[in-house]
């Protein structure tokens, strides 16, 4: 039996937010449980404070010890284990796919791969609710800063290895790859590597290539007539980073053809395409920005207003008068400070994405929050 508890050293100071879709679901998943997305904020000011100690992996819990202004405090994150069948059903998906096992291997987590587990009954990821917090404060929130900020920092970890959330769901790396490769789980006859010690074994150096000929002067040619060198050359790169997307999260939406022009002005990033994509349509620097903070949402809120619910509003008033936070005006979507000229804008995903007014337009000025507190607060100077 292999040990089953990993330490890692505590995170030096500084901002970060998950940057793999499996850190950002972990992370969903708390903020879709917690009651007070106030104390969410403060451990986010935490984690990027370098107060959590050394955080401790086992299975169905991490655990830290989290610094305070006056103290310092016991915490942990519980999650429950795999059951036996459970384990057997999701390394019967792992095999089905050599890809599985060198995606593992190289601190990846194929989207694919979690939903199949998922199609068999096994939640690798956690769900509102999985995830239970603990700590020693006198704080009686779920979860108070001091969890909110180790659940940030797990984030990271699972960024750095997808080891560690099946080590909390309660196998060890080296223990699941010798089931992998145990023969009892081969078929019977089956011959050949085991795929793990194939994928896991260092990689060999390719042989030299051979000399180089003379081949004397190249055929001069010209373009075929008509054919814009220069636009090939871009399409060329914004199709090599759809195809990194679409390996990496699994989708590739369909956009309408303005936002598209801006996520290719962004992928590309050649002042020479943002001139020709901007002299067919106005306002696509600010578009541009907007994109680079929060994608297609964001995109829809430069131009459009939309009503939220009465349950939204009141709920971003509440936060907003919790957090003594300037009067609002409040116009549709649009919480706007005009004495600050500051301005939060409600998005369909939930999420406050903030603005500052530039001469006569709002700019977006920064991430979305899915607290319009920690929103605004992040614009003050």
């Amino acid at each position: 039996m292999t040990d089953r508890v990993r330490g890692y050293p505590a995170f030096p100071k500084g901002h970060r937010r998950a940057r793999t879709w499996w850190g950002r679901a972990w992370l969903q998943a708390v903020e879709d449980t917690s009651l007070d997305q106030g104390q969410m904020r403060l451990g986010r000011k935490f984690a990027a404070a370098g107060m959590v100690g050394t955080i401790t992996v086992s299975p169905g819990r991490l655990a830290a010890v989290v610094y305070d202004t006056e103290d310092t405090y016991r915490t942990s994150v519980s999650l429950t284990p795999l059951s036996d069948a459970e384990w057997e059903r999701f390394l019967a998906q792992v095999t089905t796919k050599s890809g599985h096992i060198a995606a593992l291997l190289d601190g990846d987590m194929p989207h694919d791969l979690v939903v199949a587990a998922d199609d068999a009954g096994v939640q690798l990821l956690p769900g509102i609710g999985d995830l239970d917090p603990e700590c020693t404060c006198p704080g009686w929130e779920l979860p108070c800063r001091h969890a909110a900020a180790l659940c940030d920092q797990a984030s990271w970890l699972l960024d750095a290895d997808p080891w560690v959330l099946l080590l909390l769901r309660g196998r060890e790396r080296e223990e699941l790859l010798a089931l992998i490769q145990s023969d009892e789980d081969r078929p019977d006859g089956a011959t050949g590597e085991p795929a793990t010690e194939v994928f896991a074994a260092p990689r060999v150096p390719l042989p030299a290539p051979p000399p180089l000929v003379e081949l004397g002067p190249l055929p001069e040619f010209d373009p075929v007539p008509g054919l814009d060198v220069e636009a090939l050359r871009w399409l060329v790169i914004d199709a090599a980073a759809r195809a990194r997307e679409l390996l990496v999260t699994g989708e590739l939406p369909v956009l309408e053809e303005w936002p598209d022009r801006v996520r290719m002005a962004c992928t590309v990033d050649d002042p020479r395409l943002t001139a020709r994509l901007a002299a067919v349509g106005p306002g696509l620097p600010r578009a541009m920005r907007a994109w680079s903070y929060g994608g297609a949402v964001a995109l829809t809120l430069l131009d459009t207003a939309w009503a939220p619910s009465k349950a939204e509003a009141a709920r971003a008033n509440t936060a907003w008068e919790g957090e003594e936070l300037p009067p609002a005006t409040v116009w549709r979507n649009h919480w706007t400070v005009e004495s600050e000229g500051l301005q939060l804008r409600l998005g369909h995903d939930g999420r406050w994405y903030p603005y500052r007014r530039e001469g006569t337009d709002w700019w977006p000025a920064g991430p979305p929050e899915r607290d319009p507190a920690a929103a605004f607060i992040e614009l003050m100077p």
